[in-house]
């Protein structure tokens, strides 16, 4: 990686290697609902805030070296600015990945169409056997959320309850952090098959017109 190319003003050079935050992927797999892909999980790369000390470049080299092609993205730009990434999509699309943009607020949830064509693009990524990430700002809630998301869409035995399982098995116990957050997922299998249903209304109307 040209390294050079990273605006490198609010960045620590002289940092030491043991002094930066690790930087880590969970890779999810998704052999239980029927899918052979994994789906990476990972916290903000080059965050600087309070005593999360990472560094950019590194952080998207790694990503690189783990053959990583999209990158889905639920931070805000107002968090980027916060956490000194402003530039993080832009350098994101010139080290060759594709990014998706799907801000929605810490700690909270997306709205059900937004969350739906979050999981259609995922969806796509997975079908064409692109190495995807996804991130907010820890890893921990948003990701965690749209990642349990994915498992009750492609899984009708799947509970929400198990889906929460599996996501602290593979990020932690503080995966799906507020209980917004939990309500939504043990909502989302009713609401999503009525949000189905209604688009294969509108459709049907649309054709007939």
């Amino acid at each position: 990686m040209r390294t050079g190319e990273f605006d490198s003003s609010s960045e620590d050079e002289e940092v030491r290697e043991e002094q930066l935050t690790p930087f880590h992927v969970s890779w999810l797999p998704l052999s239980t609902v029927e899918c052979s892909q994994l789906l990476g999980i990972c916290a903000l790369p080059g965050c600087k805030y309070k005593d999360i000390n990472r560094s950019l470049p590194r952080d998207v080299e790694e990503l690189q070296n783990q053959g990583v092609q999209d990158v889905f993205v639920f931070c805000t730009r107002g968090e980027l600015n916060k956490y000194r990434v402003p530039s993080l999509l832009e350098i994101y699309e010139q080290q060759g990945f594709t990014v998706h943009h799907m801000p929605f607020l810490d700690g909270d949830v997306p709205e059900l169409d937004q969350c739906c064509q979050i999981l259609e693009e995922l969806q796509v990524s997975l079908k064409n056997n692109r190495t995807t990430v996804i991130h907010c700002y820890g890893g921990l809630g948003r990701s965690a959320l749209i990642a349990a998301c994915l498992l009750l869409q492609r899984s009708l035995t799947m509970t929400a309850n198990k889906a929460i399982e599996i996501l602290r098995e593979h990020r932690g116990r503080g995966a799906i952090q507020t209980v917004k957050q939990y309500n939504f997922l043990h909502e989302f299998r009713e609401r999503y098959a009525v949000y189905q249903e209604s688009r294969d209304v509108s459709s049907e109307w649309s054709v007939s017109q």
